[in-house]
């Protein structure tokens, strides 16, 4: 028998010294008989709770040199994986090579006021790219190198931007070199790094773990015998519910003690994929960070406003273009279920004939009843733009579950297991199952949307929703997803 490890001791990336003691089994002791159980609930209640002993699993002399196959394990290897020397020879290069370039060597000595504040801004704006990058990397399907170009010339233009507004002069050469300097270090740097990138894991083949390690962007080692001969991995899966025998318990202790992570199986497939394994949903992870919760709310309203006056003009022109195609109402309202499962209106731009009827949703390819000014506004994601009211009412968010209509909701009830978990939190105008999957009505396709957003639920935060904005952008760009 095996104990179960807690999910704060599952954390993706990371081991505890404390894990190794916690991967234990039972010391042998005699099952009690059925004739001396107790039989009365005044005995039981009386009798004390027999604590189980459980025995550590000691490493064996076999595995002294395991960690050798942790991969990236040398001294030389772990300074350049850490997050923070990057990040210190990064702004060492990407501000002093500009400065060197544009003032010679002993700059500091002769740097004017205004150079100081364009070395500072360019300083700034470098650590501000470099941690979203690094944090956003750290999502599921996300390549890093796309995020270079867009991320850098956010930060650079918006401390260009600040120096302008607050009226601090500046060298604007000196801010674009040092932006030039930032976009071929981080390209470079993810070019050459990208092939150690790639993760690569042992997996124990027991239980559920060879059902769930199958994505084709990782390497995935599936051990015959415990041990890891031959290879260097980034970690080990197992599914650690499976009641594992006591030779890959030990092997699992003694990657634990050479620090080799070990993975609990569902806990890498959502790291992964994305997407939350449902068969194995405990819902109190199903709790927002509700601290969170209220800066994303002020988030929404601050977004909305600033959206708002770009927002407008567009508006104003597919309500006209909407009113001269077809008659009918040009925005179109109907009944959603929201925060905790709680009705609302939600107003959409009306993309149909107002004399067509249909099967209640959406079908793919071409439908009759969607006009032509409602392709292009479904395409690119237009129709949803009076939703901005929605957000500024507090019946939506920015980002969130897409809202489905009061009768898929009810439909869904019944054919999909744990679907109004997903009115946990605010329904969004885009979301993570929007970005990464698009539309979806039948069943199947539900349950793997529900996936995506239960990942969003349980991985609820600041980065997640900056990821989503992103692949919207791409989204509306693109016409991914459109339907």
């Amino acid at each position: 028998m095996s104990k179960v490890l807690t999910d704060s001791e599952l954390e993706w990336g990371k081991s505890s010294r404390s894990v190794a003691d916690r991967v234990v089994s039972l010391a042998g002791q005699p099952e009690p008989s059925a004739g001396t159980e107790a039989t009365s609930a005044e005995s039981e209640r009386a009798a004390p709770a027999q604590v189980p002993r459980f025995r550590e699993v000691m490493p064996s002399n076999e595995t002294r040199e395991l960690e050798r196959h942790r991969r990236h394990a040398r001294f030389h290897q772990r300074l350049l994986h850490s997050s923070r020397i990057q990040q210190l020879l990064g702004l060492l290069v990407t501000v002093g090579v500009p400065a060197v370039l544009s003032m010679r060597w002993g700059f500091w000595h002769q740097a004017s006021q205004a150079q100081w504040f364009t070395l500072i801004a360019a300083a700034m704006a470098y650590l501000v790219a470099a941690v979203a990058v690094q944090n956003l990397a750290r999502l599921p399907r996300t390549q890093a190198s796309l995020l270079v170009m867009p991320l850098l010339t956010v930060s650079y233009g918006t401390s260009w931007l600040l120096l302008r507004l607050l009226g601090i002069e500046f060298f604007g050469t000196l801010l674009l070199g040092s932006y030039l300097t930032a976009m071929v270090l981080f390209t470079v740097g993810y070019l050459v790094s990208s092939p150690y990138r790639r993760l690569r894991f042992a997996v124990v083949p027991h239980g559920k773990a060879a059902e769930l390690c199958q994505d084709p962007r990782v390497d995935w080692h599936f051990l015959e015998t415990p041990g890891l001969e031959g290879i260097q991995v980034d970690g080990v899966v197992a599914d650690l519910r499976a009641g594992l025998s006591e030779p890959w318990q030990r092997f699992l202790a003694d990657c634990t003690l050479h620090r080799i992570p070990v993975h609990h199986a569902t806990s890498v497939f959502e790291q992964i994929t994305g997407r939350v394994y449902l068969h194995d949903n405990r819902l109190g992870s199903m709790q927002p960070d509700e601290h969170y919760e209220v800066i994303k709310r002020c988030l929404d309203v601050l977004g909305t406003l600033l959206i708002m006056p770009v927002a407008l003009p567009l508006m104003v022109a597919t309500a006209l273009a909407i009113r001269l195609e077809s008659p009918g109402a040009v925005l179109f309202t109907q009944p959603r279920m929201g925060l905790h499962c709680r009705p609302f209106t939600v107003y959409k731009f009306r993309s149909m004939y107002v004399d067509q009827q249909g099967g209640g949703f959406t079908r793919d390819g071409h439908d009759p009843r969607i006009t032509r000014v409602g392709r292009v506004i479904r395409k690119y994601r237009i129709d949803e733009l009076p939703q901005l009211l929605n957000v500024l009412k507090g019946d939506m968010s920015l980002i969130g579950p897409r809202p489905e209509s009061m009768d898929l909701s009810l439909w869904y009830r019944d054919d999909v297991p744990f679907f109004h978990y997903r009115h946990v939190v605010r329904p969004g105008i885009s979301g993570w199952a929007q970005v990464e999957q698009g539309y979806a009505a039948e069943v199947d396709e539900m349950c793997r949307k529900l996936e995506y957003d239960f990942y969003y639920i349980k991985h609820f935060s600041f980065w997640l929703d900056v990821l989503i904005v992103i692949r919207t952008i791409r989204t509306v760009l693109t016409g991914f997803g459109s339907r």
